[in-house]
């Protein structure tokens, strides 16, 4: 049974479709979205997706390809060489502080479309992210325009992949935000290029928005997809020692914890500061073609990578699931049913000594040891007494149980901090486990069962069986078979 709901079910139906068309040699990401599909019933059963989600939408079907970095630091003049197109505006200051995901157009010409295009469309990678942003929840659906964009580009070099140019850091008034959507981007991207700028003088100035930008990504278990490039190294040439100015930004990255991976070098050509010097010119070109042909690379690379990430994200978020989701609300419910009972226990015998007040000021301990006959025959107010009694038992009892699931839940929120969307997952989950109309002695949080169980054991071996595809399509250690296969 599917609990999706219409809206997500169509746009299901119609990715896998797509992907289907787009590799029909290939159908191993058309099979991830049926999988997908399968695990949003686990999620909806036990109450971790509301009806119009899927967990489809966490992840891009797209390569995607970020670029952050701080203000005038060439992000957008990096974007419109790489499109070869004027499509982001350039300058030395704030030009342009939404969030800007481009993507490829049939059309001949470029298309601004406002946030709220991003907002409703699972396709982007910025879906439903209006719930998130408490500025734009506070004050309606069309303060998502101050934050997000979507720009079309008929640019080849785009098509097949989505850019997403970002706010610098710098002087951001709005930078709470910022930070998540930078965040959110992150996660979902395929390849991270951080953008520093070589003309500013002194990078230890800059320490705050440096240990964001690095510390954020080097203890990730996907720290390789960062790319740090410092831009505009052109200016270098004038210095009486221009490897010193390399040298103090590489010192600085260090200090706020980047001591590996790759730092690039390079500059825009038509842009360029007028190296006198042919020898230095010459060591300035070509350094900045070897960086500018490894980045390409790179960015030529993620539709390889994309396959392994979407197919990673099904494996690991089934596994989460089953390993740690699963042991999280047991435990919870564990502590919720002993604090419950133990607090009914209590609650419950102060009421034994209250019904034993009341029964010997009223004298109706021979009409209650009548019962039940005598009882309903009997004296008002033993029955008004037992009545006031029993509804005190249940009012009591089912106050308890949300007082100390409410007590839980503040706890877990306070463990997961500034996880948001996990700490929703676990709140509806629990909420559905421990509902009023649930019995506390089932065992195992609502929807958790040998059919839900089993069917995160088949989407972790399809996971497999998709990753062996894959190794098959893009390796081929005995050198036999097809050449040159095409991604």
């Amino acid at each position: 049974m599917s609990y999706s709901s219409t809206q997500i079910n169509k746009y299901l139906k119609s990715l896998q479709k797509h992907l289907a068309d787009e590799h029909p040699d290939n159908p191993t990401l058309a099979n991830a979205v049926r999988s997908f599909r399968k695990m949003d019933y686990v999620g909806h059963s036990m109450g971790l997706l509301s009806k119009d989600e899927s967990y489809a939408t966490c992840v891009t079907w797209w390569p995607m390809v970020a670029v952050l970095g701080t203000f005038s630091a060439g992000k957008s003049t990096f974007i419109n060489t790489y499109l070869d197109t004027q499509l982001q505006r350039t300058g030395n200051q704030a030009v342009d502080d939404k969030f800007t995901v481009i993507c490829f157009s049939r059309l001949n010409e470029a298309k601004t479309l406002p946030g709220i295009a991003l907002d409703a469309d699972p396709r982007f990678p910025f879906f439903q992210i209006s719930r998130s942003i408490e500025e734009i929840s506070a004050t309606g659906q069309e303060r998502i325009d101050a934050y997000l964009q979507l720009k079309t580009c008929p640019s080849e070099n785009l098509r097949g992949k989505i850019l997403i140019d970002s706010p610098g850091f710098d002087a951001d008034n709005q930078r709470a935000s910022t930070l998540r959507l930078t965040q959110h981007i992150i996660n979902l991207s395929d390849l991270v290029l951080v953008f520093f700028d070589a003309r500013h003088p002194e990078p230890k100035a800059m320490q705050d928005t440096l240990a964001y930008l690095v510390s954020a990504s080097v203890n990730r278990a996907d720290a390789n997809k960062f790319l740090y490039i410092l831009n505009q190294i052109d200016v270098t040439a004038q210095e009486d020692n221009p490897e010193e100015v390399v040298s103090a930004w590489q010192r600085s990255l260090a200090e706020v914890g980047l001591i590996s991976g790759r730092f690039y070098r390079i500059y825009n050509p038509s842009a360029a500061v007028p190296i006198a010097n042919p020898h230095i010119r010459e060591r300035f070109e070509k350094k900045r073609e070897e960086d500018m042909a490894d980045i390409n690379a790179r960015i030529r690379q993620i539709e390889v990578e994309r396959s392994y990430r979407i197919v990673g994200k099904l494996e690991q978020t089934a596994k989460d699931i089953k390993n740690r989701v699963v042991t999280k609300l047991n435990d919870m419910l564990n502590q919720w049913k002993n604090k419950v009972m133990l607090f009914d226990g209590i609650v419950f015998g102060l009421l034994g000594i209250i019904a034993g007040g009341l029964f010997t000021m009223t004298e109706s301990w021979g009409t209650l040891k009548a019962f039940p006959d005598e009882l309903l025959q009997g004296e008002t107010s033993a029955v008004v007494i037992a009545a006031f009694l029993l509804i005190a038992v249940i009012y009591t009892h089912f106050t308890v149980r949300r007082t100390v699931a409410n007590h839980l839940l503040k706890k877990l929120a306070v463990e997961l901090g500034k996880d948001e969307d996990t700490y929703k997952q676990y709140m509806r989950a629990f909420n559905k486990s421990t509902a009023a109309y649930r019995p506390m002695f089932l065992s195992g949080p609502s929807g958790w069962n040998d059919v839900t169980e089993q069917t995160l054991d088949e989407i972790i071996n399809e996971a497999n069986d998709y990753i062996q595809a894959l190794n098959d399509q893009f390796t081929n250690p005995s050198g036999h078979g097809k050449e040159n296969s095409q991604v």
